[in-house]
């Protein structure tokens, strides 16, 4: 019978972990932008763009998006008496 108790509590134990990690994972978890080109006037006389260029403007891209989010406040929980 304790035996029977320790592994109902293991299993419930378990899932509400199981359960805490989800929604913690969910809440990290953002969309990603697709990747922005700058428009062009000309697509035709313009240069093909590289592989360094969009390596420089997704490095630009997640710079902003770390700058963006520090810029956040942080949510505080409540407290409750």
């Amino acid at each position: 019978m304790r035996g029977l108790f320790g592994l109902v509590g293991l299993v419930v134990v378990l899932a509400i972990v199981g359960l805490l990690a989800k929604k913690q994972l969910s809440a990290t978890r953002a969309p990603v932008p697709a990747l922005q080109t700058a428009p062009r006037a000309d697509p035709a006389s313009a240069p093909p763009v590289t592989v360094r260029d969009q390596s420089q403007q997704i490095q630009q891209q997640v710079k902003q998006q770390v700058e963006g989010l520090m810029q956040q406040a942080r949510p505080m929980p409540d407290e409750e008496k």
